[in-house]
């Protein structure tokens, strides 16, 4: 045998050379982590060599390495049609027989380990991609449900033709990386049937402020690439990793997503014939199933081990995606990479605060990435061929990004989407170049008006605003290891759940004060004595938004143990292991009646501030 193809069982993280960061990292933990309980599904690579092989038997190394010298490496005027005379030139060359010939035989032995028959999953892995330094996400192409020899090795020519899309042509310019020196290696990967079932992406870190002691997944129904491209708002959950460690109870924060799609395995029926090289479709998510969350508790625990495993083995933090197989409900992780942001940020002590002069009219709403503010002219944009639309230090706004928009995205100070959720393509990108985002509005494309004067806003914890107007605001760098602590105890005053990983940064000792109103008017809504009694409450609308709100909840009054739970155990992992001090509810009789379903169940005081308050009736 040669030196073109390699099982994961004889590749590790030493073989980046040979075979690129992804296959390099499934190598790895495939032998080394599989012993510690971990599932990777098996398969091989492709190596580089191979790719270079491809290049000299069809004489056109020089060819590409003399189309790129003529690239407009100033403003890629001719970047399209660069990088489609060198797609052209990989599709119309044949991957040399000998190699033909391995990949078939490699994936004959594949599926001889199986009793029945398996689909692959082939993934381009540059042999510069997911180094630590850049994460070269979504670069090239992946092809999925690939299920007979034919289709195996028209996958792989299109993998290499895929080396040279736009996107990775500029990406590999704005990260220095020589056009000619990097090679295309390529997994091919026995598929989990999440179309079955459900998927998502992990990180073993707060994405938004490089909180370490969470671990954050996201999910969705089918296969993952709609919660990677950032088609769904996925389901969120944050496990604390001390709790994990000693087999407590680990889960802080669980929150629903819309999931409105669905990607399936495009196979033919009675009624439909999918059509040639159609391998995936997406379909509508049935209403349900949109209720419910992905996977249950122990389900979430184990991925966050799992991730907390990889973590430890690679020593730094980890950006992870995980699948679980419908036919035998089986959980694996299908793929693992350095997280690039916050793991080569040298200054985490160094805060820029943000503060807005005065707020405007609200146009949308959705989840926040960072915590800076933009403003400037919204350039609505239904696709990247209108990226020519978009100037310098504009906000874009779009449906939803995917790796096809990122030659355009550095040069727009904010991007809105429509859809997506914190761990999405907008979300990654904005992070690594620095820009503001808001993901998952809904309605962003339809409200802001194109060349309309907006304010993005990103300061209110996990809600992202997009205000009208070009609204004032000031900036402040405060360099908090130069703050000395005093002899006394500084402790903060904290209402919001979603702010406390942020300000876990801040020079403390712990919260001294966590007040419960906030959390109970924002988060919980309704008055808790219209969920004791919800069979007999007498008003219909009230009923009818109650149930709405707690349609998860068989018992009502669970609804209320567990919000409540969920916002003091994200203040309290926060801030671990300094104490957190909470207070009861210190609400007057009008606020508690001006709770979803409270008017039932409060006294008219002539004077709130007396009489009933900060008694706890409902403890």
């Amino acid at each position: 045998m040669t030196d073109y193809i390699k099982t994961f069982s004889e590749i590790n993280i030493n073989d980046i050379n040979i075979v690129g960061g992804k296959n390099a990292s499934l190598g790895e933990m495939f032998q080394k982590l599989t012993p510690k309980g971990v599932n990777i599904p098996d398969g091989f690579a492709v190596t580089s060599q191979a790719y270079w092989k491809l290049l000299e038997v069809n004489r056109i190394y020089d060819t590409l390495k003399n189309l790129f010298k003529k690239l407009d490496t100033k403003n890629y005027s001719n970047l399209s049609e660069i990088g489609k005379q060198a797609r052209q030139l990989i599709l119309d060359a044949e991957i040399p027989a000998e190699i033909q010939d391995e990949i078939v035989e490699y994936y004959r032995d594949l599926e001889a380990k199986y009793d029945f028959k398996i689909q692959v999953a082939v993934r381009s892995s540059a042999t510069a991609e997911d180094l630590p330094t850049a994460s070269f996400a979504g670069q090239q192409e992946t092809y999925l449900n690939i299920r007979n020899e034919e289709d195996l090795l028209d996958a792989c020519k299109k993998c290499y033709a895929s080396l040279f899309t736009d996107r990775a042509i500029k990406y590999r310019e704005d990260n220095n990386f020589h056009h000619m020196k990097v090679a295309l290696s390529i997994g091919i990967q026995k598929m989990v049937r999440s179309d079955k079932a459900c998927s998502g992406v992990g990180f073993t870190i707060d994405t938004e402020t490089g909180f370490e002691k969470v671990v954050f997944l996201t999910g969705s129904w089918g296969l993952g690439e709609n919660v990677v491209q950032g088609t769904v708002n996925p389901d969120e959950f944050y496990i604390f990793k001390p709790a994990l460690k000693r087999n407590k109870k680990s889960i802080i924060s669980k929150k629903l997503g819309s999931k409105t799609k669905t990607m399936i395995y495009a196979e033919d029926t009675e009624n439909q014939v999918v059509e040639a090289g159609k391998y995936i479709i997406n379909i509508d998510t049935p209403e349900g199933k949109r209720k419910q969350f992905i996977i249950n508790d122990d389900e979430i625990e184990k991925i966050a081990k799992w991730s907390m495993i990889i973590e430890e083995h690679y020593k730094r933090p980890m950006d992870i995606e995980w699948a679980k197989d419908g036919l035998t409900n089986e959980l694996f992780i299908v793929q693992a990479r350095s997280e690039t942001i916050f793991s080569g940020k040298k200054e985490p002590f160094k805060i820029c605060e943000y503060k807005l002069k005065k707020r405007g009219k609200i146009l949308a709403m959705g989840k926040s990435v960072g915590s800076k503010i933009a403003a400037g002219k919204a350039r609505v944009l239904s696709s990247p061929e209108e990226s020519y639309k978009l100037q310098e230090g504009e906000i874009l706004i779009a449906s939803i990004t995917t790796p096809d928009w990122d030659p355009i995205l550095k040069k727009a100070s904010a991007i809105v989407t429509d859809k997506g959720g914190r761990t999405s393509h907008a979300a990654i990108v904005a992070r690594e170049v620095g820009a503001v985002a808001v993901v998952g509005t809904g309605n962003a494309t339809q409200i802001i008006q194109d060349g309309q004067e907006i304010t993005v806003s990103c300061l209110e914890g996990e809600n992202g605003i997009i205000y009208d107007g070009i609204l004032e605001w000031d900036e402040e760098e405060i360099n908090t290891k130069k703050i000395r602590m005093p002899k006394t105890m500084p402790m903060l005053i904290l209402g919001d759940p979603d702010q406390a990983f942020k300000l876990s940064f801040l020079p403390n000792r712990g919260v001294g004060l966590m007040r419960l109103e906030f959390v109970i008017s924002n988060a919980i809504k309704i008055h808790p004595m219209a969920l004791v009694k919800f069979n007999s409450l007498q008003d219909l609308k009230a009923k009818a938004e109650i149930e709405e709100l707690t349609y998860l909840y068989e018992d009502k009054e669970e609804y209320f143990v567990d919000q409540l739970s969920q916002a003091v155990a994200m203040i309290a992992a926060a801030f671990y292991p300094n104490d957190v001090i909470v207070r009861m509810s210190d609400f007057k009789t009008n606020e508690y009646a001006n709770l979803i379903g409270g008017k039932e169940f409060e006294p008219l005081e002539e004077n709130p501030m007396l009489g009933f308050r900060g008694a706890s009736r409902y403890y």
